[in-house]
């Protein structure tokens, strides 16, 4: 499968859902689980990986039990080299632009570029930028965070990435965040990009997923929720059927 153009094939005709999973937040087996109940909800795609604790061996194993329970495409969201697996389907190919550090503009895609050609993991080009609170991978990534109403500077940052020849741009406000990017920032850097609006963190509820979506997002992604409700299963469903019904 080349997962880009699955992604880009669904985007022209609706939204699309893609659940995150740590690997460090349960075991294989759970995440096998996971991705089982998830598939069943609607959600388009699994996407893998976490800020910390993160070691190939885990990623190995979480990505095989995944496999083994859903035919759902498995992308890496790596947090360095140890993030990748020869098992996944592709890996977000990313630069965190509004690092301060080398090491996530590029360091890490230095070491990690022979590694993924020679896996044989397909790369898909993705602009990651960091929206305040940021969270933990705001702090590990040493990033200098956007406002939540610079809306200017978003829009700045999402066209350099697309001038740069990034395909996807990621507005994240963080794993956990108390607060989602606003529809306000979405709305605007969408109105100024041609390429895909990918918009994660502190989206839990079908209510504000679909209403990110309605300003601009055409990919949502929800994390958290599937390793705090019990019923996450209930809730990716009504936020798959929300973004969903929204006409183009």
């Amino acid at each position: 499968m080349n997962v880009e153009k699955y992604l880009i094939e669904k985007i022209k005709n609706e939204k699309v859902h893609l659940t995150l999973i740590d690997p460090a937040k349960q075991s294989p087996e759970k995440a096998g689980e996971i991705a089982k109940n998830i598939e069943k909800s609607g959600s388009d795609g699994i996407m893998i990986g976490g800020s910390t604790n993160i070691t190939n061996e885990l990623m190995d194993n979480t990505i095989l039990k995944i496999k083994e329970n859903s035919s759902l495409p498995v992308i890496i969201f790596p947090s360095g080299v140890s993030s990748i697996s020869k098992h996944a389907d592709a890996i977000f190919f990313m630069s965190m632009l509004n690092s301060s550090s080398r090491e996530f503009l590029i360091e890490h895609q230095v070491m990690a570029s022979k590694p993924i050609k020679d896996m044989k993991i397909e790369p898909i080009s993705m602009a990651y930028l960091v929206v305040e609170p940021g969270m933990t991978v705001g702090k590990v990534g040493r990033a200098i965070l956007i406002k939540r109403d610079d809306t200017r500077t978003a829009i700045s940052y999402a066209l350099a990435a697309q001038f740069l020849g990034f395909h996807f741009v990621y507005l994240e406000a963080g794993s956990g965040a108390p607060d989602p990017v606003s529809e306000e920032m979405v709305k605007a850097v969408k109105s100024e990009i041609d390429i895909p609006l990918i918009v994660g963190g502190g989206i839990r509820t079908p209510e504000k997923a679909k209403s990110i979506a309605n300003s601009g997002a055409d990919i949502i992604v929800t994390g958290t929720l599937v390793e705090k409700h019990q019923n996450y299963a209930e809730i990716i469903e009504l936020i798959v059927k929300s973004i969903k019904n929204i006409k183009y």
